[in-house]
């Protein structure tokens, strides 16, 4: 466990596309050089029984049991959300309550409440995710339902595959999570492929990301709260819109608004 923690911050540096971070941003979804060192400082601390029950917890994992019921259908009468884009069309998403409930209810009751009408996606970045959940539309504002950031909720078994929705935030161990949040839009890629096999994931995650793609230096990074399972065509668009460059200083940000006009919360139903 301890080789894949320190790989993850390896990833983070090989796969960040250039001009993810911006240094006047509070919440990114992109792990920043400081997370890096914490992430690096708190594995170097760890003692060294809790790194071999680490281990033995991410070796027992199944996979691919695992993915598949991230990626099913949600149960008839299970709670889900429905993203409403101006101009796009509709995304809709199950939550994962049972692993991280902090978040769902953030998410659930902002929605509720109206908080993301009318809130853009900030930052978007193709083959990576599309941000939004901020509105200032800055990458900067945003709060929790509590007025506080609140911590990560990790799991083995979630995974950042493509279509995960997950919260954005400052860095691992922070506590910085708000509002903002983000969908991994990513594809499988062979380079990422060959640098897990290369850096000794297990062999079963390995296998659920060419079935799935997505983003996987993000893997125990960032909480997994939730999985698109209708809509992902409207994310593919979203995610190549035409975005401001580096230079013009909104990096990422699209040039024309990309517009949540609500997100209806209600349950599900296959009839």
């Amino acid at each position: 466990m301890r080789k894949v923690i320190n790989i993850l911050a390896i990833l983070s540096i090989l796969f960040v596309l250039t001009g993810c971070s911006n240094q006047n941003t509070t919440h990114t979804t992109t792990t920043s050089k400081n997370s890096v060192s914490n992430t690096s400082k708190k594995t170097n601390t760890t003692k060294q029984t809790n790194e071999q029950s680490s281990e033995s917890e991410i070796d027992k994992v199944d996979y691919k049991a695992a993915a598949e019921k991230q990626m099913a259908l949600p149960n008839e009468g299970e709670t889900i959300a429905i993203f409403k884009i101006k101009n796009y069309g509709e995304v809709k998403v199950k939550f994962f309550n049972d692993i991280a409930p902090k978040a769902v209810e953030n998410f659930v009751t902002h929605a509720k409440e109206g908080y993301y009408d009318g809130v853009t996606f900030h930052r978007v970045i193709n083959e990576f995710m599309i941000q939004g959940g901020d509105p200032e539309g800055t990458g900067r504002g945003g709060e929790s339902i509590w007025g506080t950031g609140f911590g990560e909720e990790l799991a083995y078994e979630l995974v950042p595959y493509r279509g995960s929705l997950c919260m954005a935030s400052a860095g691992t161990g922070t506590s910085s999570l708000g509002s903002q949040f983000f969908i991994t839009q990513a594809n499988y890629s062979s380079v990422m492929e060959t640098y897990l096999k290369q850096y000794g994931y297990p062999e079963g995650l390995i296998e659920e990301y060419k079935n799935y793609g997505g983003y996987m230096s993000l893997y125990l990074q960032y909480t997994v709260f939730g999985q698109v399972y209708e809509g992902m065509d409207i994310v593919d668009k979203i995610a190549q819109v035409k975005t401001y460059s580096e230079e013009e200083g909104q990096a990422d940000k699209p040039v024309e608004d990309v517009v949540i006009e609500t997100i209806e919360v209600t349950t599900y139903s296959a009839k």
